[in-house]
């Protein structure tokens, strides 16, 4: 697949596309009984919307709904629909077709998964490590092995044939307490990757669901094999040591159902139990964060077709007979989502080459040997940096060895790529030998991209693509923090500022329902939450901007997609969070440190007092808790949510602001928490903004500001009319800022503002990341401020967009798309001798409010004619416009 923005059908016509069934296209394995169904619209003919539509649902020939048409002046894409047919049957696939009246029609499909706990037949198997000893790398003064490696065992190789009568459709259903890959009759099945992903083990086993079909022919003999590895189940796992590492499993373990549906109707169910076969392979070992060791001599041609002589193979151990945490899977899989070739190849010391890849990813390398004599072994090493020396910097991967290994069989031509271990890096140092290509292979979850934005500026656009590059090497089965060291954990707080960033370059509705669900899972009796999700490693809860993760993102996902399901599965956890904080702190002054407290993470050369911003977090986890509740008609609740608010809102204001506006602690951060958050006494709020301002002003108009603050500098300097600033801290190459880094050739974003400095060089080994992508939630003021791409306030989906761009810095154009739950919405402004272009496009159905930017506001012209303008402001006239695309002139000098 390409992570880049699709185009939507064009012409007049009114045309559904991009059909999505739970947030996801053509979605296999589906767990909801009343699946939603939902699709996009687009045409180029102005004020055109959906009044009416009609979906029709099929399985096995005949009809399973129709809906009817659905009429009435509410009905629009974007919430879509939910199923409202027969009982839905498990393992069944459903086509779906969606006609829009006046418009156009589109079909799709989806396949159910396991409906119901009395069809699973299959057994979760493993391997008795009593059989065999565990493999022991070899070490040489070349290259020593750590201890904590050479306790990694190798992945177990599974295998069961049996005689298929014939079948119109063959479903495997799979899942690990581990990693594995599927094979069936000598092919691959699919092209997920690291499946069945990350979650809480303990109270969660997503599954998988497989089409064969097409492998397995006309029936006859089947074969089907699968690779386990430890994974996050049982491998190494964050900063402990490999053994206090094995939080799930001591050891992995496999599940596998083979389903048949024949032309009479009957199904054939076969299921891993003791029947099948396992052994050791060419993978001796393999783990996420230490890498991969496949030696190609010890390689079983065959052993995933009919026919192979598994005699030698030790019967597999039924480990489990229980099903009570599989759970079918919602969230995108993680897959390889571009090659990139190599940008340079340069000699190192002692016969190593180092290979640059142009770009720091996650993922691994493809590696084609030529030439290799048989027991030759090539390394790969990973880093992000290179030394002062040239040569490669690991320092920053602590514990993590981030290191494949590759011994030849001999072969004119191999080629070697790992299967269960990621790295975090843009360069590879590759030893043993010196005839070989190398591609990189990025790695992510499959998120489909919602937005692309551009401008003049060449520095402003590495910095968007640092952002969406971070965003991808983290966002692996769980949002992680980082790729590369040992740690890659779900810290909470650089998941929530984050988001309103995330949602703009891609979907990501199903990517964090499937997170949220383990947050849930993790929140604790007491209510307070993990600051960690899945939660593992550290006992640390309810950390300020941490724990509120648990009532900003589901409120940001609903306000976002305008699916209320949401906050119906989130508000009894939002309730709980707040609940907790209130409880310990009765003065509603979060002063007790009843958990962790990191305050602004990571802030430069200030510190935000930590009451300041915890406060700030408990006023705002309060208020998002009453909308949820008044969204799903819960008024009594609601009336008890807002009514906290305001009263933590009154003791933030007695307790931190000051007469003459200043927030205790004078900082940037805490500025602008107040600011917005609205916790300063309105009469107060222009002295508040002249302190934030003013501080900017003594600093060289120089950022401060961590994790919880870098986000709203953008949005809370514009909306006090001081997007100057924003953007001289937008176009600043001085430390502390974004262009700092990618002066210095980040292709990231980096965790610390100081990751390296010309005076100190490399940032504290301890904790440096080069690709983190908090301080990248500046992403969110290029779409929404610098483009001006949003909804009004109370919108919900977009159904009112918010056209409001900003020209400013040194830019004289800037673009951005974005795909909103209704369709595309995208602006672009230019500025050419004194005069400024706006091109808007607004999708069916909404209905936008459009600012365009001016300093005459008669000059303002809409493809050649005058506008009736809803209001004039200082810098523009604002008008209202349904769908369609419409092009704005306004004289505009600088």
């Amino acid at each position: 697949m390409s992570w880049n923005l699709a185009e939507p059908p064009s012409g007049d016509t009114l045309t559904p596309y991009d059909l999505r069934c739970e947030h996801r296209a053509t979605p296999l394995g589906v767990g909801a009984t009343v699946p939603r169904l939902s699709w996009r619209l687009a045409s180029d003919r102005r004020g055109a919307a959906q009044d009416a539509y009609r979906i029709r649902v099929h399985a096995r020939g005949g009809p399973a709904w129709d809906s009817g048409w659905v009429e009435g002046q509410d009905v629009s894409a974007g919430y879509g629909a939910d199923y409202g047919g027969a009982p839905l049957q498990s393992l069944t696939r459903y086509t779906w077709q969606i006609d829009v009246r006046g418009g156009g029609s589109a079909t799709s499909w989806f396949d159910t998964g396991v409906l119901h706990a009395d069809e699973w037949r299959a057994a979760w198997i493993g391997h008795d490590p009593e059989t065999e000893p565990p493999f022991e790398p070899p070490t040489d003064d070349r290259e020593p092995r750590s201890a904590r490696t050479a306790h990694l065992p190798a992945p177990r190789y599974f295998r069961r044939e049996l005689d298929l009568p014939p079948a119109t459709a063959v479903r495997v259903v799979a899942s690990a307490r581990g990693l594995y890959e599927l094979r069936v009759n000598g092919s691959r099945v699919g092209d997920d990757e690291l499946t069945p992903g990350w979650t809480d083990y303990r109270e969660r086993v997503p599954y998988q669901v497989y089409d064969v079909t097409d492998l397995v022919g006309d029936g006859g003999p089947l074969c089907v094999g699968a690779i386990l590895a430890d994974g996050w189940w049982s491998g190494s796992l964050g900063w402990d040591s490999r053994r206090q590492a094995q939080h799930y499993g001591k050891r992995p373990e496999l599940l596998v159902q083979i389903v048949a549906e024949h032309e009479d109707g009957s199904r054939t169910v076969v299921g891993t139990d003791g029947s099948w076969r396992e052994s050791t392979g060419p993978i001796r070992y393999a783990d996420l964060l230490m890498g991969e060791w496949y030696d190609a001599r010890l390689e079983r041609p065959g052993w995933d077709r009919p026919g192979f002589d598994d005699s030698s193979w030790a019967p597999a151990r039924i480990v489990d007979t229980s099903h009570d945490v599989l759970v079918p899977t919602v969230a995108e899989p993680v897959q390889v989502t571009e090659d990139l070739v190599p940008v340079g190849v340069q000699p190192a010391s002692g016969g190593r080459t180092i290979v640059d890849l142009g770009q720091n990813i996650a993922g691994r390398v493809r590696l084609v040997l030529r030439g290799a004599p048989a027991g030759t072994r090539v390394t790969l090493r990973h880093g992000e940096a290179l030394d002062d020396g040239g040569g490669l910097y690991t320092d920053n991967l602590r514990s993590a060895e981030a290191t494949d290994h590759y011994v030849a069989a001999g072969e004119p031509v191999e080629t070697f790529e790992p299967r269960f271990t990621v790295h975090g890096f843009r360069y590879v140092e590759v030893s043993g030998h010196s005839d070989f290509d190398l591609v990189g292979r990025a790695l992510h979850s499959a998120t489909p991209v919602a937005g692309e934005f551009s401008c003049s500026d060449d520095m402003v656009r590495r910095l968007m693509s640092n952002i969406r590059w971070s965003q991808r090497d983290n966002f692996v089965s769980v949002p992680t923090d980082c790729p590369q060291r040992d740690e890659r954990l779900g810290w909470t707080a650089d998941a929530q500022v984050f988001l309103p960033t995330a949602c703009y370059n891609a979907d990501v509705a199903a990517f964090f329902t499937n997170w949220l669900a383990d947050l849930r899972c993790a929140q604790t009796a007491d209510g307070a939450v993990p600051d960690v999700v899945p939660h593992v490693m550290t006992e640390r809860h309810g950390a300020p901007g941490w724990g509120d993760a648990a009532t900003v993102v589901p409120w940001h996902l609903y306000r976002v997609y305008g699916d209320e399901r949401v906050l119906r599965d989130s508000l009894p956890s939002m309730r709980r969070w707040v609940d907790h904080v209130e409880r310990h702190n009765p003065d509603l002054i979060w002063r007790n440190k009843v958990g962790s407290h990191y305050g602004d993470w990571l802030q430069a050369g200030v510190t935000t007092t930590r009451e300041v911003m915890a406060t700030a977090y408990f006023a705002l986890s309060a208020g998002l808790t009453a909308k949820a509740a008044a969204v799903l008609g819960l008024q009594d609740v609601a009336d008890r949510y807002a009514a906290l608010r305001e009263r933590i809102g009154a003791a933030f204001a007695a307790a931190f602001v000051s007469a003459d506006g200043r927030i205790t602690g004078d900082t940037q951060t805490g500025y602008l928490l107040a600011l917005a958050h609205g916790l300063v006494p309105e009469p107060l709020v222009p002295a508040a903004v002249g302190h934030l301002v003013a501080d900017l002003e003594r600093r060289g108009r120089r950022l401060t500001t961590g994790f919880a603050g870098v986000g709203l500098l953008g949005p809370v300097l514009s909306a006090y009319g001081h997007q100057d600033l924003a953007y001289d801290l937008l176009h600043d190459d001085r430390y502390p800022s974004w262009g700092y880094s990618i002066k210095r050739g980040a292709t990231t974003i980096w965790e610390r503002w100081d990751g390296w400095t010309e005076e100190n060089g490399f940032g504290p080994v301890a904790m440096n990341s080069f690709n983190h992508y908090a301080l990248g939630s500046v992403g969110e003021w290029l779409y929404g401020g610098v483009a001006g791409l949003g909804q009004e306030e109370g919108s919900v989906g977009y159904r009112r967009p918010l056209v409001r761009p900003l020209p400013g810095g040194r830019l004289t154009w800037a673009s951005a798309s974005y795909d909103t739950p209704l369709g595309r919405l995208a602006s672009r402004w230019q500025i050419s001798g004194g005069e400024l272009t706006l091109e808007v496009q607004v999708p069916p159905g909404a209905h936008a409010t459009v600012h365009v930017p001016t300093t005459d506001p008669s000059s303002v012209r809409e493809s050649g004619t005058p506008i009736e303008p809803l209001e004039v402001t200082g810098s523009a006239v604002v008008c209202r416009i349904g769908s369609g695309r419409y092009t704005y002139t306004s004289t505009w000098e600088r």
